[in-house]
């Protein structure tokens, strides 16, 4: 049977913004269904950290959510695990530059399975659950979708196809399901570093001067997933004005 408390499913949600979310949606009374695809250590921690907490609230759930067939299978462990499922954030993505004139078809394949395709595909998987739960989902896009960067074309599309994704789904998925997403600016630096002339710009063209902080996205999500009983198929922008160009 159903437990008492409401069940997320998070994506990518080992490390960085994704980790955030789970802290936050954890702290709020959520119990989780952590997904990674390739950072074993951090889940397992992250996982440890939260079920010492509240004990038995965390299932970590490893797949490559490019493999078609694990998305399905996610949503049922989650429900296998927890009897309900009343979240689904879709915040795993995948980032890569390339340099336009050179983009190979992988590459843009790479991107649109991760960002667009997936998300999709796994709201569907979880409609019934989340519409029993009368639920909400929100996706991770990010101001690149509004703001393109030359080097990041294929990027830029994937997250655009997500947010039109966002709204296509809060219409399919009324009125039981809320589908919203949050859009980002610059959170956290790419693992690999960033150019200081690039970070210089980024900045200069962030309205409030800052970057922002996993802490705010997390606290972005909870809201649309728990307060926001009015709103559906909106992006939300948490980028510093950055989007106002």
């Amino acid at each position: 049977m159903p437990g008492g408390h409401p069940v997320a499913l998070v994506t990518g949600a080992a490390r960085r913004v994704g980790a955030a979310i789970a802290r936050r949606l954890h702290a709020a009374g959520y119990d989780l269904a952590l997904h990674y695809r390739g950072s074993a250590g951090e889940a397992t921690a992250l996982a440890a950290e939260l079920d010492a907490a509240r004990a038995g609230s965390v299932l970590a759930l490893q797949a490559d959510l490019a493999e078609f067939d694990s998305l399905p299978e996610l949503v049922a462990r989650t429900v296998g695990r927890f009897g309900r499922l009343d979240a689904l954030v879709n915040n795993a993505s995948g980032f890569e530059p390339a340099a336009f004139g050179g983009i190979h078809p992988d590459h843009w394949d790479a991107m649109l399975a991760v960002n667009a395709k997936a998300p999709f595909f796994l709201a569907q998987a979880a409609a019934p659950h989340l519409r029993a739960a009368r639920g909400a989902i929100v996706n991770l896009s990010d101001v690149y979708a509004r703001a393109p960067r030359a080097d990041l074309a294929a990027y830029a599309v994937s997250k655009g196809a997500l947010e039109a994704a966002t709204r296509a789904l809060a219409v399919a998925m009324a009125p039981e399901v809320r589908v919203n997403a949050v859009a980002p600016g610059a959170i956290l630096w790419p693992d690999a570093g960033i150019d200081p002339a690039l970070q210089a710009r980024l900045m200069a063209m962030t309205p409030l001067g800052r970057t922002g902080t996993p802490e705010e996205i997390a606290g972005a999500v909870l809201w649309l997933l728990r307060d926001a009983g009015y709103t559906t198929g909106s992006v939300l922008a948490v980028d510093g004005g950055r989007h106002l160009g």
